[in-house]
């Protein structure tokens, strides 16, 4: 069973940073994609950031820049660093996941396609 498990929110000032972790398990680390979304109250799920097993990256023009997706293969971990916060970038964060070949961070960030999610992470960004 993929189990995905996010923490590193928080509540931060404007400006400032935070780095959230998505730790996974289940699956084999070295054939997988896994994406990070975001969903304020009384918004639609929102795409942040996605990297593949391949090292392929993608973001949304409205956060490169900002936010920088990398995964530590040896502790099956994927982390989302993000600087610069915004009160607008208040939200819970969840990352999810999909096994590897045939398909690409291009196809699922566009679907939302994934097979397992995390239950998530609150980031609150006061100013």
């Amino acid at each position: 069973e993929v189990q995905l498990v996010e923490s590193g929110g928080g509540l931060v000032q404007t400006g400032g940073s935070l780095r959230l972790s998505c730790a996974a398990s289940g699956f084999t680390f070295a054939d997988y994609h896994i994406g990070w979304f975001r969903q304020a109250p009384g918004k639609e799920r929102e795409r942040v950031s996605c990297i593949s097993y391949d090292g392929t990256k993608w973001y949304p023009n409205s956060l490169k820049g900002r936010f920088t997706i990398s995964s530590d293969n040896a502790v099956n971990t994927v982390y989302l660093q993000m600087n610069s916060l915004k009160s607008e970038d208040t939200a819970v964060y969840y990352c999810a996941w999909q096994s590897g070949p045939g398909t690409s961070c291009l196809w699922l960030m566009a679907t939302m396609d994934f097979g397992a999610w995390g239950q998530g992470t609150q980031v609150t960004v006061s100013s």
